[in-house]
Parts: C-alpha cells; sequence; structure tokens
C-alpha cells in the first residue's frame, strides 16, 4: 500500500490477504458507525458492543472470500442486520416488547414462523417507491446508522427536515404492509421503527 490513505477497495484487497493493519483502518472506519446501528435496535450499549465483536469477528473469519470491489459497507451492515435478526428471533421478542407494542393477541409462535426474507424484500420494495429524497434519508438512518444530525449535516439541510422525511417514510411503510400483515408489521417494528 502506498503512503497516502488507501482506499477502502485497497483495505478490502490487503485484508483478503490476511492484512491485520487493513483490518485495523476499516475498524477504525465502521466500528462506530455498526455501534451506532446497533444501538438503535438492541437498545442495549453491552449487546451493541458485543455485536460490533461479531461482525468483525465474522469479517475475519471470512477475510479470504472478499472481493476487491465488493461495496464493503453494504456487505458490513448486511452482516450486522443479521446478526441483530438472529438475536431477536433467538430471545424470542420478551414480553416487554409486546407490552410496548401493545399486541395483546400474539403469541411466540407467530415471531418464530416469519418469513424474514420475503418480509424484508416487500420492506425494501416499498422503500424503492419513496420519493428520491425520503428514500436517501431512510437508507442513511436505517441502513447506514447515521445519526438524524449526521444525515442532516451530510445533505445540507435541516435536522428537523430529516426528522420530517423520515416520519413520512415509516408511516408510508407502515400504511402499505397492510393490517392483515401481523408478520411483516411486528417484522417492520423490530427494524425499521
Amino acid at each position: 500500500m502506498n503512503t497516502s490513505s488507501p482506499t477502502e477497495s485497497e483495505l478490502v484487497k490487503a485484508l483478503s490477504k490476511g492484512e491485520i493493519k487493513a483490518f485495523n483502518e476499516l475498524f477504525q472506519i465502521y466500528g462506530s458507525r455498526i455501534f451506532r446501528f446497533a444501538l438503535g435496535y438492541l437498545k442495549s450499549e453491552p449487546d451493541a458492543e458485543e455485536l460490533v465483536q461479531d461482525v468483525f469477528l465474522k469479517i475475519w473469519e471470512k477475510r479470504f472470500e472478499l472481493k476487491e470491489n465488493l461495496s464493503f459497507k453494504a456487505y458490513i451492515f448486511t452482516i450486522a442486520f443479521n446478526i441483530i435478526r438472529k438475536h431477536f428471533v433467538k430471545k424470542a421478542l420478551t414480553a416487554k416488547y409486546f407490552e410496548q407494542q401493545v399486541i395483546e393477541d400474539a403469541d411466540l409462535s407467530t415471531i418464530q414462523n416469519i418469513d424474514f426474507q420475503s418480509t424484508k424484500k416487500a420492506i425494501d420494495h416499498l422503500v424503492d417507491q419513496l420519493p428520491a429524497r425520503r428514500k436517501d434519508v431512510f437508507m442513511k438512518s436505517r441502513f447506514e446508522g447515521l445519526t438524524i444530525k449526521e444525515i442532516a449535516d451530510e445533505l445540507g439541510t435541516s435536522p428537523k427536515t430529516v426528522e420530517n422525511q423520515l416520519g413520512e417514510a415509516l408511516k408510508f411503510i407502515r400504511e402499505h404492509l397492510g393490517k392483515e400483515d401481523f408478520a411483516g408489521i411486528l417484522f417492520f417494528m423490530l427494524f425499521y421503527s
């Protein structure tokens, strides 16, 4: 690698050859963002810290499979999302969650039978229908783990505008999932709200 800051693709290439320095640099770039992303869902700093460790352990274990042209950001957030999903299934969504969501007649077998992949595809389809700016705000918040302020700074707008755009995006998706799709609504509440 040269003396100037390496590009992300150069870091991924170096990591795929087992270079620990590249791994550490990618951790510096993404560690805190993955932590904030996880904290938004898990609501627990220790759980979010553990998730960051799990994500980077998985990346280290799969380092030789990495391709140079890989979108590392998409890759790492997908790993984080999948670990979060497994966390909720494993814990079977505690009674506290049900009380907070005022879902009275739900039983745990419903949660365990959710087809996460097809529900996520349905939500992704709805996200694609959002106006460009609203979609951008939603993606930066839910998939990149950025805060309202970070999104506002990045887009050159006010935090209030970002909050409004995000609120409208969530409302649109919630309404279009349909009241009869209990599993879809529950999935959405867990991973996107």
